[in-house]
């Protein structure tokens, strides 16, 4: 059994055994392609969710009704990332094993592989709905295959064509695009599309892993970030993609690439903690 972590995410103070979603951190940015600060994240949200309300009037729902347990973060070996995967996987698996749902903070996206792989020994019939900036599906970056620009890449080794789901993407090299034509299912610029796909994936019955890079996010929302991308959704958009998104079988979530030290105004964490808010409540 987990046990509690010093400082939580408010309001995610449930014991182990009463959870139904276990938090866990996963600072890791071994792989950034441009600026480096990712492994920051996961403990910033942690302290500065205490500027937030556990209220939120969005959706009528309270952290304190519910029942989220906040793990803490592993400690990650930097200069493997195999090792730091396999850990994560590790603690996904565990989290699993106990009927409870695993949220992962990342750190940078390549984090997500290593629930993905544990998520799919369970479910796996598993979907990807994947928000991000970035189409994420180069097949190696500069000889490494292994890298926060590869990880949807990864990922389809692992689920195949046509479970992989993609939205606000603007940024990737051309054979990015032309691999997401033949293989996912990828959507530009926003979330056009994602009410129908929810509506399908819900009939369907399907579990779906649902992961948040939160460059997604126009620069000007969320400047704090290792690969910002202008062009992208605003704050409420995204928070209405989430409780989209939360209308499926929802069986893992993750969040990542908040670099706080890029931003020294404390924007991007604060946006980040209220994503973070936003999407507890509409899993729960």
């Amino acid at each position: 059994m987990l046990h509690h972590n010093v400082e939580t995410f408010i309001g995610c103070d449930s014991s182990y055994r009463a959870a139904g979603i276990v938090l866990f951190g996963a600072p890791f940015d071994s792989t950034t392609s441009y600026r480096p600060g990712a492994r920051f994240g996961p403990a910033a949200m942690r302290h500065e969710s205490y500027g937030l309300e556990t209220y939120s009037p969005y959706q009528d729902k309270d952290l304190t009704d519910g029942s989220v347990f906040d793990s803490g973060d592993l400690e990650l070996c930097f200069g493997s990332s195999e090792s730091a995967l396999t850990d994560i996987e590790s603690r996904a698996a565990e989290i699993l094993r106990d009927g409870k749902m695993p949220l992962l903070l990342g750190g940078e996206h390549l984090v997500t592989l290593g629930a993905v792989r544990a998520v799919l020994r369970k479910y796996p019939d598993l979907h990807i709905i994947h928000f991000d900036a970035h189409a994420d599906l180069r097949d190696d970056y500069l000889g490494a295959k292994l890298s926060h620009a590869c990880v949807l890449r990864r990922c389809h080794d692992l689920v195949g064509d046509g479970r992989i789901h993609q939205f606000c993407i603007r940024s990737g090299d051309r054979e990015e695009f032309r691999f997401a034509a033949e293989h996912t299912d990828l959507h530009k610029y926003d979330f056009t599309g994602l009410p129908e796909l929810a509506d399908w994936l819900r009939q369907a019955q399907v579990p779906v892993y649902l992961t948040i890079d939160l460059d997604c996010l126009d620069p000007s929302v969320f400047p704090g970030t290792g690969t910002p991308e202008a062009g992208g959704v605003s704050f409420l958009q995204l928070l209405q993609a989430i409780r989209t998104a939360a209308k499926t079988n929802i069986v893992a979530a993750d969040v990542n690439e908040l670099a706080p030290t890029l931003d020294t105004t404390g924007t991007s964490t604060a946006t980040a903690c209220k994503v973070l808010r936003e999407l507890l409540l509409a899993l729960e």
